[in-house]
């Protein structure tokens, strides 16, 4: 008897698939890692858990910003209870947010000083970023 090459002998399983082993056409199987991902399936790296230089407080999950030096707690609590002095806005670097924030105190005889006090309750929800658009870490 004479069988072609590849060709499946009398009783077996025959020759490998045409194009070989492999993974199937059509792209199946895991997608490869992405540029800068270090080639498994774990973090990033210099992802979440591993200190970066440039985010010495970490990043923000979201938005992938590093976090601010300032801390929100700190900021929100200046701003609601020292806010007529634009102490909030002054401690996250906006400086002409604090003076206007003075001015409208004073010059509505304290009926102004509602806006610090809505200001500081947004920055306690972490919805205000520093001078530098960085979110304020917790």
């Amino acid at each position: 008897m004479n069988y072609p090459p590849n060709g499946p002998p009398p009783g077996g399983y025959g020759g490998p698939p045409p194009g070989g082993y492999g993974p199937p056409p059509g792209g199946y199987g895991p997608p490869p890692p992405a540029p800068g991902m270090g080639g498994g399936y774990g973090a990033p790296m210099g992802g979440m858990g591993m200190m970066q230089p440039h985010a010495p407080f970490g990043v923000d999950p979201l938005t992938g910003m590093p976090f601010s030096d300032k801390s929100k707690m700190v900021a929100g609590l200046l701003q609601i209870f020292l806010g007529s002095f634009g102490a909030g806005r002054f401690y996250t670097g906006h400086t002409g947010l604090a003076i206007a924030q003075i001015a409208v105190t004073w010059l509505t005889c304290g009926a102004g000083a509602i806006w610090p006090l809505i200001d500081g309750v947004m920055m306690l929800m972490g919805k205000v970023p520093d001078a530098q658009g960085r979110p304020l870490r917790d």
